[in-house]
């Protein structure tokens, strides 16, 4: 990874959808090496996948609410994490130190979804505490970092 490595994916994250000619005007190198490069970022497994963002207000998704999770025991980890997958509410889940096991950011329609969720989480046998949040406002919420092109 290089310099010109790091301009490509940040275009990439800016528009996933922008062609290589696009990307060869936006950092001046030919349209043959950016696509080189992107696919030797491909197979090597840098670039993971490309996804679009929505506006989840327009899509009648109004809630978000952050989920804190403790488990009686680790021997419930791999069990809860399989659980947490099915849930298409629960759309990030971060394992974690200190008081609680988990984090879960959690996406729902409104006060009643979230309830589903909160009934789902709390049902599993293996939780022994939770504390959600409201989320307020959303200032920033990154789908990946990239260094600086110049380092």
């Amino acid at each position: 990874m290089d310099s010109i490595d790091y301009r490509i994916l940040n275009c990439l994250k800016k528009n996933a959808r922008l062609t290589a000619s696009a990307i060869s005007d936006e950092i001046n190198l030919s349209v043959s090496a950016v696509i080189e490069r992107i696919k030797k970022m491909e197979t090597g497994g840098i670039i993971t996948g490309y996804t679009i963002e929505v506006d989840q207000k327009k899509l009648g998704n109004e809630m978000v609410a952050i989920m804190e999770v403790r488990l009686k025991h680790p021997k419930y980890y791999e069990e809860f994490v399989s659980l947490i997958k099915e849930n298409n509410s629960i759309v990030a889940c971060f394992y974690m130190t200190g008081d609680f096991d988990f984090i879960l950011k959690i996406v729902t329609d409104s006060a009643a979804g979230l309830d589903e969720v909160y009934k789902f989480v709390k049902g599993y046998e293996g939780v022994s505490a939770t504390e959600t949040h409201f989320v307020l406002k959303t200032e920033k919420d990154e789908v990946s970092v990239i260094p600086e092109a110049d380092k």
